[in-house]
Parts: C-alpha cells; sequence; structure tokens
C-alpha cells in the first residue's frame, strides 16, 4: 500500500474510532474528531504530515500502489 492509500486509511480509521468513543464512552472525544479534521486540512494546504513522517519512518513507501 502506498503512503497516501495509508494516509488516507489512517485517517478514516482515525475519525471513525473517535465518533465511536464519542458516543460510547465520553462527549468530550468529540475533540479528536476536531483535530484530524484540522490536521487534514493544515496538511492539504502545507503538506505537512506528522503521521506521514512517521510512516516514511516505519518503511512505507511512497508511490502509487494499487
Amino acid at each position: 500500500m502506498s503512503l497516501d492509500r495509508s494516509m488516507f486509511a489512517f485517517a478514516g480509521f482515525m475519525v471513525l474510532l473517535s465518533v465511536v468513543l464519542t458516543l460510547f464512552v465520553h462527549p468530550l472525544f468529540v475533540w479528536l474528531t476536531v483535530f484530524v479534521g484540522a490536521n487534514m486540512l493544515q496538511s492539504a494546504f502545507t503538506g505537512f504530515c506528522p503521521a506521514a513522517m512517521i510512516m516514511k519512518k516505519l518503511g512505507v513507501k511512497p508511490g502509487t500502489a494499487f
């Protein structure tokens, strides 16, 4: 899986996890959803994504692999 696809999968997982935590654990977990969304928005404009940097160090290869 490419880095781009890995990032989409990770972001989607985090959003779904935060929604489940908000519903079943505590309503303030909604701020995790806000944080993930804000990070996605800023990375779209700046190109800076800490999670992508970590995934690169873990060996996820950039490129388009289907």
